[in-house]
């Protein structure tokens, strides 16, 4: 393929060579004809006399022979170790003496791919699925988080004198986060609640599916962990209630319940630890805000940089 700036594409090579083979033309004639040097319209015509039009396309300028490359019984021996303990370049390097630029490149010819984009368990490369409208499939899953003392905690006051206010003062405990999140657009429902009992989860539930349907979203599925909670009589009645049909992720198989886990992450990261918080009832307070831009204004890389509501197409109201 013929970088940007090529004054001549295939097409425009084999004209010129036809010029100077066919047509006889001098090559400064048309070295001038196609705003070309006399030494390219050579190269040119000379490559047609001998290949004919399958001359004119760009040839790879990989080197007949490289004797510097990486001995094959040491590109064996990273893709080895790379296949064995599922290692990074930089960790490949030091297990085999070589750079970690080189163990990199070793990876890329021979098509693995980072480790990002692999699964843990078993070192394949992770099959991404998407469902095709909202509503066909929420995620539930609850985030324990540790709450704040009133006056601070550690990341205000330090470690020893944050764990004595936290001996002192109320506010101690967790916040159970449940959140249902539509794996289409991604949109996102949370709420803090005391604890994540079955009927407290059921609850959830309820709600959720009625602020969802409020978006224009009607939730047909719902997928959760096999936490306790998920497999008592209480959910499998709620669901039939609401008419949904529930749904289980695989034992010891986070994965499958990828997207809302991965929001706990960023929730976590943009909201609960963005910055030290007094108390609580502060962290909390922020919440709804952070939401609201999560949901309407926050660029998802999921999903082309676009927001959450954006992929609702009948949304009743739109944030501005």
């Amino acid at each position: 393929m013929s970088h940007r700036n090529a004054p001549l594409t295939p097409t425009g090579r084999l004209r010129l060579a036809r010029c100077v083979v066919d047509d006889g033309w001098p090559l400064r004639r048309a070295a001038e004809r196609f705003q070309v040097s006399h030494t390219t319209a050579a190269r040119w015509a000379s490559r047609y006399r001998q290949l004919g039009e399958a001359g004119m396309h760009d040839r790879s300028s990989r080197p007949h022979h490289s004797p510097r490359r990486t001995p094959a019984a040491v590109e064996a021996r990273v893709l080895h170790l790379r296949r064995e303990h599922r290692i990074g370049p930089l960790r490949l390097a030091a297990r085999t003496g070589i750079a970690a630029s080189t163990a990199h490149r070793i990876l890329v010819r021979h098509g693995l791919p980072a480790l990002a984009a692999t699964d843990r368990a078993t070192g394949e490369p992770v099959r991404r699925y998407e469902r095709s409208r909202p509503g066909e499939l929420i995620h539930i899953d609850v985030k324990k988080l540790g709450r704040i003392p009133d006056g601070g905690g550690h990341k205000v006051l330090g470690r020893a004198a944050g764990s004595l206010n936290k001996d002192r003062r109320s506010g101690t405990g967790y916040a159970y986060l449940h959140t249902a999140l539509d794996d289409h657009t991604r949109l996102a429902y949370t709420e803090d609640l005391p604890d994540e009992t079955a009927a407290t989860c059921a609850g959830f539930l309820r709600r959720a599916t009625a602020w969802f349907a409020r978006q224009g979203v009607i939730v047909e599925r719902v997928l959760t962990d096999n936490a306790w909670a998920y497999t008592k009589n209480t959910w499998r009645q709620t669901c039939r209630d609401l008419g949904i049909s529930p749904r289980w992720t695989r034992p010891w198989r986070p994965q499958t319940n990828g997207k809302v886990e991965r929001f706990h992450r960023t929730l976590l990261d943009e909201w609960a630890y963005i910055r030290p918080y007094t108390s609580d009832t502060e962290r909390q307070a922020a919440f709804p805000d952070w939401l609201d831009w999560y949901n309407y204004h926050r660029p998802h890389t999921g999903i082309g940089g676009h927001p959450p509501a954006s992929r609702v197409t009948n949304l009743s109201e739109q944030h501005t």
